[in-house]
């Protein structure tokens, strides 16, 4: 299960943030680690904000807890993974429904079905966890993340 958290760290798909002015700049951040370490381009993140713009705050699965994500081989795709950001002020979807708030995402990025199948469950499977998700909540740096993979090891 943190085998997942190891792997972000590793391929340094994480970031941390106080906060954001709106959920827009929240998912180009998000996006940021993806971008630099050649999992896709800003087309990609475009098409997640053109996704919520048309869907909704679809993408808020639980309070606290985004999971960024567009069609599989959507454009800007470049390789399979997920990222992991952290804000200490939530990101507020919709005003008028702050369970949509969110202060954990992890954005998926998959170029085929099977891909993103694998990387639903092994994240659901995390996310399961209510202890530690109410950990991860608490991060700031990779350091503090490394310790909660390898406590849920």
């Amino acid at each position: 299960m943190s085998n997942l958290l190891q792997t972000m760290i590793d391929n340094k798909l994480t970031c941390y943030h106080e906060g954001f002015e709106d959920w827009k700049d929240a998912l180009v951040a998000c996006g940021q680690p993806l971008m630099k370490a050649g999992y896709i381009t800003s087309e990609y993140i475009d098409a997640i904000i053109d996704c919520v713009e048309k869907y909704g705050s679809y993408i808020v699965i639980a309070p606290n807890i985004a999971m960024p994500h567009s069609t599989e081989n959507a454009k800007g795709t470049l390789k399979t993974g997920i990222g992991f950001m952290k804000v200490n002020q939530a990101v507020v979807f919709e005003k008028e429904d702050r369970e949509k708030d969110a202060r954990l995402f992890f954005t998926l990025v998959s170029c085929n079905h099977e891909d993103h199948l694998a990387n639903m469950m092994q994240l659901s499977e995390l996310l399961m966890n209510e202890e530690l998700v109410s950990e991860l909540l608490k991060v700031n740096n990779d350091e503090e993340l490394l310790a909660v993979a390898r406590k849920y090891a």
